[in-house]
């Protein structure tokens, strides 16, 4: 899989009153330019707070919203060449299970529903079965004539996984998979999807605002802020050295990789419709916010002039200003 310069934006309504006539609607800016890259059986997390936009590039590689720019390779080939093809081999696992699955169907109808939409040739009962099988959800029989309602939150989203898995997929998608769950069942689903990679050599795109769960499940993070990519590189890179004032604060709250102090990042991300000049971080940024830039003398620059990702270790690309003095965040 490779995303190159990914833009998604939406447009947003205005009303009709008096004041608004002649005005242009606002443009959000969701996904920004992202370009990102996925392996055969690797496991990228893409991390950041709520309303960076990375359920949006997520939904774009899915096929789901459609860019207004750039592209989506998979297997060398554009996605939208032969979508159906496409979304036979790259399967989503949504956040919300409840909201997934159809409460008017069976467990056995919601998993069959893709063989049905693909017209997957042999033994549907069989299928069915190895898929549920696989989620976890043994005897599979047993759940066949089961409601959604009449399933615990941890079984439903097993439900969901193995209708992604019927189609034996490549890839994963899996969009926060356990945020909606009792803390008990999410380690158990995370060793699904794990165990899963390991079994059928599945590629998993994770979408997740944890970097304690990246940590635990990724080889590589990429970290968005307000529609771009601050930070990506290998895991252990990422989350044990970040290069950026971001990445850094939002691990300083982690306890999985030794933070758990108090949060130091104030405010919510900007509206995306007004993004800010120069680094988009700039506002909340603690390196701005303590005077430490304007010592550095890269205030300007931070305030005023954006910039993109540059290498800065193998593989461990950063998007900030500090780095080009060899400084830390």
């Amino acid at each position: 899989m490779e995303v190159r310069d990914l833009h998604v934006s939406f447009t947003g309504r205005l009303g009709l009153g008096a004041g608004l006539v002649g005005k242009k609607a606002a443009v959000a800016r969701a996904v920004d330019g992202v370009s990102l890259s996925l392996q055969k059986g690797e496991v990228l997390a893409l991390a950041g707070e709520s309303g960076c936009g990375k359920t949006t590039a997520a939904r774009a590689i899915m096929g789901l919203e459609r860019p207004h720019r750039g592209e989506i390779l998979y297997e060398d080939e554009p996605i939208w060449k032969d979508l159906r093809a496409y979304r036979r081999k790259v399967q989503m696992v949504f956040q919300d299970p409840t909201g997934a699955l159809n409460p008017r169907e069976t467990v056995y109808e919601s998993v069959a529903e893709g063989l049905r939409i693909h017209r997957v040739p042999g033994d549907e009962r069989t299928q069915v079965a190895k898929a549920l099988s696989s989620a976890g959800m043994r005897p599979p029989e047993r759940f066949f004539l089961n409601y959604p309602h009449e399933l615990s939150g941890g079984q439903r989203q097993r439900v969901v996984i193995a209708g992604a898995l019927v189609l034996e997929p490549h890839m994963i998608v899996a969009d926060e998979p356990v945020s909606n769950l009792d803390a008990s069942v999410r380690g158990e689903i995370l060793a699904l999807l794990m165990d899963l990679r390991r079994r059928l050599g599945l590629t998993i795109l994770i979408v997740t605002h944890d970097l304690g769960l990246a940590w635990m499940v990724a080889d590589r993070v990429a970290v968005m802020y307000l529609g771009r990519v601050v930070e990506i590189g290998p895991a252990e890179d990422v989350l044990v050295h970040p290069k950026h004032p971001y990445t850094k604060a939002l691990l300083d709250v982690v306890p999985e990789v030794g933070g758990g102090g108090r949060p130091i990042l104030k405010g919510e991300p900007p509206d995306p419709t007004r993004i800010p000049a120069g680094c988009r971080f700039h506002p909340r940024c603690p390196v701005v916010a303590s005077g430490r830039a304007e010592r550095l003398g890269i205030l300007g620059r931070c305030t005023g002039e954006d910039l993109g990702l540059e290498q800065k270790a193998p593989g461990h690309q950063v998007a900030c200003y500090l780095t080009e003095l060899g400084e830390e965040p």
